[in-house]
């Protein structure tokens, strides 16, 4: 998370809801950061052998498929979360 940017002191005179916005879009930019870290990794680690200047059409494919049913997992976990806590 990049802490990197000043913000306010809780209770500096913002409103309830602009701090719950503030809150929400820190925790939005983690979860981004954490997600491209976590796809960088395990895609990185299962579809490039020996890493160079650039990728060969096969680990170019390996990482778009990586990551297309990375995502496609993470919305099936995501969607049976919410309906269960429905």
């Amino acid at each position: 998370m990049d802490f990197s940017s000043p913000s306010p002191p809780m209770g500096s005179g913002q409103s309830p809801e602009a701090l719950m916005e503030q809150v929400q879009a820190q925790l939005a930019q983690a979860y981004m950061e954490e997600l491209v870290e976590t796809l960088r990794g395990k895609c990185f680690d299962k579809c490039i052998a020996k890493p160079g200047s650039s990728l060969s059409s096969g680990e170019s494919s390996c990482v778009s498929r990586c990551v297309d049913r990375y995502m496609e997992a993470t919305g099936i976990i995501r969607r049976s979360l919410f309906s269960q806590q429905r």
